[in-house]
């Protein structure tokens, strides 16, 4: 996929670096020349660093935006995320576009406008790629109608004290194994990630299949 990132400060380098990791054409537009020159020099794949607003539509041509699979806004900052994507959507009529939230009662808004909107960043990782890990579950559809929630956990792991494989986790149909946290950062979930002793698990799941989640997850 070709994905443009809206911001390239900490959130906006872990997202390129995991869709880069998996293949993907990624363009960064960043308005800080400093971070810019990191990016250059740090990133790794099929990608290109652009110095500029990415609230300004010429920047966002440059980025190609035209011919873009997906659009992430992932500033600190709520309202260019929103300008931002508001651009890509209206005007170049980007398939998809995901914005990140800082502040979580900001989400109403972008809701509100139709914006995708997500306040985690191992989930917006994993959202780009929903169609291979979701299945037929529809999660942005979920999100934006408030059905979905998105929770961390620590399994026990009693009874897999040398570990245990995301994908072999008895989780409910309607729930998703989104990321695992451990000693070398955040890890996507993949079907080689291992849950180990100490780990955390970021989990999504409908509202009413969470408790079955959380449950599962700590009877390992």
């Amino acid at each position: 996929m070709y994905v443009i990132i809206a911001g390239g400060g900490k959130v906006g380098r872990y997202l390129a670096s995991v869709l880069l990791e998996s293949g993907n054409e990624v363009v960064v537009i960043e308005n800080n020349p400093k971070t810019v020159t990191r990016l250059s020099a740090g990133l790794e794949g099929s990608y290109m660093v652009i110095e500029g607003d990415c609230c300004d539509s010429r920047f966002q041509e440059d980025a190609g935006v035209r011919r873009a699979d997906v659009f992430v806004a992932a500033t600190g900052a709520d309202d260019i995320n929103l300008m931002a994507c508001e651009i890509a959507l209206r005007v170049f009529h980007v398939p998809r576009c995901i914005a990140r939230v800082n502040n979580p009662k900001n989400q109403r808004v972008f809701q509100a406008v139709g914006i995708e909107s997500v306040s985690s960043t191992p989930l917006i990782a994993s959202l780009i790629e929903e169609e291979a890990l979701l299945g037929g579950m529809s999660a942005i559809t979920s999100l934006t109608n408030n059905s979905v929630a998105l929770a961390e956990v620590t399994p026990q792991l009693r009874r897999h004290v040398e570990g245990i494989a995301a994908w072999d986790v008895p989780t409910p149909e309607d729930s998703l194994i989104v990321a695992v946290i451990n000693r070398d950062g955040v890890e996507v979930a993949s079907d080689e990630t291992m849950i180990m002793p100490g780990d955390k698990v970021v989990v999504m799941a409908t509202t009413d299949a969470m408790p079955e989640v959380r449950a599962a997850l700590r009877d390992l």
